[in-house]
């Protein structure tokens, strides 16, 4: 079956590598961020390539581990530049380019002589003007793929501050990505009462993120204004999303009025404009009662298959095995061939 892996993580091996593309003040402020409010627990060991350089940073190694080993067709990259994090909205713009220069030079170019690497544009969401220039820049890039930008911010992605890039991006016929993984952090707020003690809470606590940036875009008629507009909610979860989508619905029915700029249901917005991934999916004791609740949402057009890699928890096409048969072929690649005109 072909797959196309929608989530692959790419680094840089070191900071000299987006320094090079960086001019002074920005150059000599920069360095490679790592979280270290909410550290990941568990020790990546498979992922490490031979030369002992950090998961994600070896071309060669990806090749043979993900696309050989797991049969991969193509692979979608979303670098981590964590840019949304500055207080500094001309810095994060600055360091977003720079990623934009590097993945383009390295990934993209003498290491995807077939074809098989896709990229993200990776935009700082502090400065909608300067991301909408930033994805003007790339658009016609013929590898670049999508949009990408952190779910950590101060303000829910509906609000009309962020236009600017949701109308470049439906411009361009470009899907824009929001990923976790900053929120709480430098400028950012989170979607919970305070501060998390573990980073257990923090990290299930993504998938409340994502929920409060898809209510915003569905309630402030985000995609009524830009019937364009594609958007993928990577490493939230998706079992929550058909009572959330149930309790809107049923509100809405009585409130609409107060947001006379949607025409239609809530769910009919989700359905028709956004996708979610594979990883991490919820798993119940059986997986029937998953399976059933993907259903509930008609989930085979929603999910785009997602491995996660490089991280030590990464899946595999495997441990897909139990989703029906009818579902596996959207949900590997068909769904992410129509999404990226692949």
């Amino acid at each position: 079956m072909e797959i196309i892996d929608c989530d692959v993580h790419v680094y840089p091996r070191n900071a000299e590598e987006i320094k090079r593309y960086l001019p002074q003040p920005w150059k000599h402020r920069f360095h490679i961020w790592s979280n270290a409010y909410y550290a990941e627990k568990v020790e990546t060991n498979r992922t490490v390539p031979p030369n002992g350089a950090g998961p994600g940073t070896d071309p060669d190694f990806l090749i043979r581990q993900l696309i050989k080993e797991e049969g991969v067709a193509q692979a979608i990259l979303l670098p981590r530049a964590n840019v949304s994090i500055h207080h500094d909205p001309d810095q994060a713009a600055m360091e977003a380019s720079a990623y934009n220069n590097w993945l383009s030079d390295t990934w993209l170019t003498s290491h995807n002589p077939d074809g098989v690497f896709k990229g993200s544009i990776t935009i700082a969401h502090q400065d909608p003007a300067a991301a909408a220039k930033e994805i003007e820049k790339w658009a016609d890039h013929p590898h670049m793929v999508q949009v990408i930008m952190d779910t950590g911010a101060r303000a829910p992605f509906g609000q009309r501050h962020y236009y600017p890039i949701y109308e470049a991006c439906a411009r361009y016929r470009l899907p824009l990505a929001v990923h976790p993984g900053t929120d709480g952090m430098g400028v950012n707020i989170l979607a919970s009462q305070g501060y998390p003690s573990h980073f257990l809470e923090w990290y299930a606590g993504f998938s409340l993120s994502m929920q409060v940036h898809l209510l915003s875009l569905l309630t402030e008629g985000v995609f009524e204004r830009f019937p364009e507009l594609k958007m993928i909610f990577v490493e939230g979860g998706i079992a929550w999303l058909p009572a959330l989508m149930w309790r809107l619905d049923q509100e809405y029915k009585g409130l609409r009025s107060e947001i006379p700029w949607t025409k239609q249901m809530p769910s009919l917005y989700l359905k028709e404009h956004v996708r979610f991934t594979t990883h991490p999916l919820e798993r119940p004791e059986k997986d029937g009662d998953l399976t059933d609740v993907l259903a509930m949402m008609n989930c085979e057009d929603l999910l785009l298959y997602a491995s996660n890699y490089p991280h030590q928890y990464c899946a595999s096409p495997r441990d897909l095995h139990f989703l029906p048969e009818t579902f596996k072929p959207k949900i590997f690649a068909q769904n992410a061939k129509q999404l990226y005109r692949l």
